[in-house]
């Protein structure tokens, strides 16, 4: 892949991932003023994200790389605008929320109760649930991971 198609790739995944972080804003009332820093952050986690599969690193891990990322900027935005760091990264998260994953994992579920017992089923079901698993697991450490890094009282050593 060329930089120009990688780039203009990159931009229509960070359009669109745009669109479910300031949706799912709105239903979680976020101030008006905060919709573009939450569409910001949404679509530089989602590009980040996208870089790091594209350059070969598995899903969970490239999940939990931008869900930090997109902590460190929410904690960033808040000591500037002074507001809750949640304000700016739940919204921002929720277009790395594995969907299709579960989705897959919850029809091996269905095939396996109206068909039977297959271990093709199975294999699928355990690997997209265990992938989900995992990605949810990253989006939340993401999600705390600045908060346990900045917010501590005591040391960390």
């Amino acid at each position: 892949m060329d930089i120009s198609s990688l780039l203009f790739a990159l931009l229509n995944d960070m359009f669109f991932a745009s669109i479910p972080a300031v949706g799912f804003a709105l239903v979680f009332n976020v101030p008006q003023k905060a919709l573009k820093y939450c569409a910001i952050g949404g679509a530089l986690g989602h590009g980040c994200r996208f870089l790091l599969m594209h350059y070969g690193l598995p899903i969970e891990w490239a999940t939990l790389c931008a869900a930090t990322f997109v902590g460190m900027i929410g904690v960033h935005w808040s000591h500037r605008f002074l507001a809750h760091p949640k304000v700016f990264t739940v919204a921002a998260m929720i277009p790395m929320v594995p969907g299709v994953f579960a989705f897959k994992a919850m029809i091996a579920i269905v095939e396996i109760n109206h068909k039977g017992y297959n271990p093709q089923l199975l294999a699928a079901l355990m690997e997209n649930g265990v992938k989900a698993v995992f990605i949810v697991a990253a989006l939340a450490i993401g999600l705390a991971m600045p908060g346990l890094l900045f917010y501590r009282r005591r040391p960390v050593v």
